[in-house]
């Protein structure tokens, strides 16, 4: 599987890029990704191409919403 490097301007380009890929694999399979991400941690769904992006999308979802929240804290 090929993988390609995007790089964004700001934090808040890559997460507007993130809740559009999200919304799409939403709309898609009809499931909310936070929903998917639990039955495929749990082995309940196969590793599909879709899968392992969609996966990987959220849980760098996750993450930066982690640390935007930190930096808001921290500013606050």
């Amino acid at each position: 599987m090929a993988f390609k490097r995007i790089t964004y301007k700001s934090d808040i380009d890559a997460l507007d890029s993130l809740l559009r890929s999200l919304a799409a694999f939403e709309q898609k399979y009809r499931m909310a990704s936070d929903e998917f991400y639990a039955q495929y941690l749990a082995g309940k769904l196969e590793d599909s191409k879709d899968f392992v992006e969609w996966s990987g999308d959220y849980q760098h979802y996750i993450s930066l919403k982690q640390e935007l929240e930190r930096k808001l804290t921290v500013v606050a």
